[in-house]
């Protein structure tokens, strides 16, 4: 059973338009908000959701890709699994009955600062914050295939100040 809660959304001409103001917001919160975030802001449902977005599909191997994500710092779902099948991608929070390839274990915490682009997949899995398992051609470059937020290469104020 799929996990979906929500729609897919078609921008319509004024809403392009109001793409760089929102654009500028995400940038400005990437710059200065994350620094305040606490363990009460970080949300697997939503990073779920944001993860599911950044999946590239055409990086994949094959037709069908399971991934599944244990997270060890929540009780409440803290099993998770994509099923990429072509381009479709659905999330699930029960086990979908499928052959897994992916088993990424970590945080919640670990997971939203490796796709913030606070720390890279490289130095989570290298500092033991990210445990990746599966084929070489998938968890060589995870980065290839799940790609960061759009916001990622923004430097913190800190590191500007």
């Amino acid at each position: 059973m799929g996990y979906n809660k929500g729609y897919e959304y078609f921008p319509t001409r004024s809403c392009s338009e109001l793409l760089p103001v929102i654009k500028s917001l995400g940038e400005w919160g990437m710059r200065w908000a994350r620094s305040n975030l606490t363990e009460r802001d970080y949300d697997v449902e939503l990073l779920m959701l944001y993860l599911k977005r950044s999946i590239n599909p055409k990086h994949l191997i094959g037709d069908e890709t399971v991934i599944r994500f244990k997270f060890t710092d929540i009780k409440e779902y803290p099993d998770w699994w994509m099923v990429v099948t072509g381009n479709e991608i659905d999330v699930c929070v029960n086990d979908p009955g499928k052959n897994v390839d992916v088993y990424i274990t970590t945080t919640v915490i670990t997971m939203a600062e490796v796709w913030m682009g606070q720390i890279n997949y490289r130095k989570a899995v290298i500092e033991d914050k990210l445990k990746v398992v599966g084929p070489k051609a998938l968890t060589g470059d995870l980065g290839n295939w799940m790609a960061t937020s759009v916001f990622a290469d923004i430097a913190p104020a800190s590191e500007i100040l």
